[in-house]
């Protein structure tokens, strides 16, 4: 199973667009009895007034083919699954995020959480039914919009060097350390303790000025957890189709005046980090004494971005 993303780096004016081809196994699908019958996996929810089909690209090896179930102008996009719980492996989402990347390419969709399955057909008539509206509100502020996420990092240690340069209070605590013959403990914690703070104070600095000068070419913008000591950014923000050069040539621009830090952007991807819907679904598998759950659809199962 193969997926192409395109990341865009951009450190200075230096850019490097790289197309990343991710290779996974086939999904691995419960090892269960056919015959029993076949669910209904549901990927993503769209407009369409007529049936549609998208190849051969579902989640099964056994049945591939990716349709659409349709009431009124609203559709379901899915394909058949045996009636088994699914394990969210990594071949397994990729393959879940495979068919909605590309629903997306000419519809916008309502991405649903991994491991939506319904037992019938009828079953997912009575979720249109039962949503329309929700789904109807959704996709008319989703539409023609496409999510990209943003990752800004930086070198730690060099940043600590231009600190040290900049600010009197510590290049003047590290001289002291630097010339000091006895203990220097009390000293350096206290160093440690004000390079830790003007780190976080600039990394603010410049996440609040990101999201300030990118607000214009985005709609919306969601900041999530950082990761690790040279991630100081990590968003998703929702961008018009029309949109995306501007984008992309406003990211450039930010990044030509911050020659330390490195920009690395991915999409476009369906809006996981803007949409919330919780819906009451009858999931296959479930006991039949608790037929219904909360179930949250649409949300990301992962950190999309690589």
């Amino acid at each position: 199973m193969t997926r192409v993303t395109h990341e865009t780096e951009v450190r200075g004016t230096e850019t490097r667009v790289e197309r990343v081809i991710e290779r996974a196994r086939k999904p691995t699908l419960p090892d269960v009895d056919r015959a029993a019958g076949r669910g209904r996996y549901v990927y993503c929810i769209i407009r369409a007034s007529q049936p549609l089909k998208f190849g051969a690209i579902g989640m099964d090896e056994t049945w591939p083919d990716v349709y659409t179930i349709n009431y009124k102008d609203m559709a379901a996009v899915i394909s058949d699954v045996p009636i088994a719980p699914l394990d969210s492996t990594r071949e397994n989402v990729l393959a879940h995020e495979r068919v909605n990347e590309t629903v997306m390419r000419d519809h916008t969709v309502i991405p649903m959480s991994f491991g939506t399955i319904f037992k019938t057909r009828e079953d997912i008539l009575e979720l249109l039914r039962s949503a329309y509206e929700a789904f109807a509100d959704v996709l008319n502020k989703m539409q023609d919009k496409l999510e990209f996420g943003l990752k800004v990092l930086w070198d730690r240690e060099d940043m600590v060097r231009v600190i040290e340069q900049e600010d009197e209070d510590i290049h003047r605590l590290k001289a002291e350390i630097s010339s000091q013959k006895g203990s220097t403990y009390f000293a350096r914690m206290q160093y440690g303790r004000l390079i830790d703070a003007a780190l976080q104070q600039r990394s603010e600095r410049y996440v609040t000025e990101f999201l300030q000068r990118l607000r214009d070419v985005s709609v919306a913008s969601r900041v999530n957890r950082a990761i690790g000591d040279k991630m100081i950014m990590n968003a998703a923000f929702l961008v018009q189709r029309d949109q995306e050069q501007a984008f992309d040539r406003r990211i450039k621009d930010i990044a030509s005046h911050f020659e330390k830090l490195t920009f690395k952007y991915t999409g476009p991807w369906p809006p996981y980090n803007f949409v919330n819907i919780r819906l009451k679904l009858e999931r296959a598998g479930q006991h039949q004494d608790n037929p219904k759950s909360q179930v949250p659809a649409p949300k990301s199962q992962k950190d999309l971005y690589p």
